[in-house]
């Protein structure tokens, strides 16, 4: 209902345009965000490793309020750069998140608005191409103490200098955080090991974070903690435990031991940083799954110092 029918005309007009300009273009310009985010769930993320995460990400994304209704319900043809600009400013000042944390969800915002743009021809352009991405947060550099390391064993049952076999669940998980600092796996690399990925001293990762497969060297102090944990049936995993009961339990740990500022995923760095002293940059990029020799450069962490005694 309008007022006058001067503003009906004019409504009806740009109606007429729309519709022709979607003839023309193949532009379906009554398609939501959320219609948009439907999809990408069922056609793209489905497809992935981690669609859950994307899914929760896109969920809470779509309940940020625009103007009073949720960013879902908005048109895909009213979403600009300049509220993504705003949603950009919320992360950051409101809800305090990080740079790189707002950069990974653009990533995500931008994947969706090009397939929406160049397959399913809903919108013209992607708005995030205008979109200024924040600083990206610093690369954490916490590398556990040899200190750290005893207190969290014992603070999960397991003697450090006395190794016996890990029987309970809290050993395992101790077992395995020494697992990861000797080879720099992740926590679900770990958790999903099988008997059968393990053939002399090379562990076989078929399911990794970039979806590609590995292989990963075992020293023989990696060998020797393998042969702490109980035998396992050939169907169950190596460790027996899943990789929420290990982040449980690590948690737990941590705090028992008092240890702050430190998270289950520093092992990795605190390995790479070991390994980057023994290996060929190429070997470890290979160990470690890799394939930017540039992010290795995180894990260097020689001194001046150090490099000066090795020239003498």
């Amino acid at each position: 209902m309008f007022s006058t029918k001067a503003e009906a005309v004019a409504w009806a007009t740009a109606r007429e345009a729309d519709i022709r300009s979607g003839k023309a273009t193949g532009i379906q310009a009554g398609r939501t965000v959320g219609d948009a985010f439907d999809r990408y769930e069922r056609e793209v993320s489905a497809t992935k490793r981690g669609q859950r995460f994307e899914q929760l990400r896109l969920a809470a994304i779509g309940r940020w309020e625009v103007n009073g209704q949720p960013f879902r319900k908005m048109k895909l043809a009213d979403t600009t750069s300049e509220v993504l600009g705003k949603w950009r400013d919320h992360r950051l000042n409101t809800d305090k998140v990080s740079g790189s944390t707002v950069n990974r969800e653009l990533n995500l915002l931008s994947n969706i608005f090009t397939v929406a743009t160049k397959e399913w021809k809903w919108i013209s352009s992607s708005p995030t191409t205008d979109v200024r991405r924040p600083k990206e947060s610093e690369a954490r550099d916490r590398l556990y103490t040899d200190d750290e390391i005893e207190r969290i064993c014992l603070a999960l049952g397991f003697d450090f200098d006395n190794e016996q076999p890990a029987v309970t669940v809290s050993q395992r998980v101790a077992v395995a955080f020494l697992f990861a600092i000797e080879t720099a796996m992740r926590a679900g690399e770990i958790c999903g090991l099988l008997p059968r990925d393990i053939v002399g001293r090379v562990a076989t990762l078929t399911e990794t974070k970039n979806g590609t497969k590995r292989k990963v060297p075992l020293s023989k102090r990696a060998v020797e903690l393998l042969e702490l944990l109980p035998t396992q049936t050939e169907s169950a995993t190596v460790f027996g435990i899943t990789a929420k009961s290990l982040d449980t339990l690590f948690r737990k740990a941590k705090t028992r031991a008092e240890i702050a500022n430190a998270t289950f995923h520093d092992t990795r760095h605190l390995a790479i940083t070991r390994l980057a002293k023994k290996l060929h940059v190429l070997d470890l990029a290979r160990m470690v799954g890799h394939r930017d020799l540039k992010q290795l450069q995180v894990y260097y962490n020689e001194t001046a110092e150090e490099i000066a005694i090795r020239l003498d």
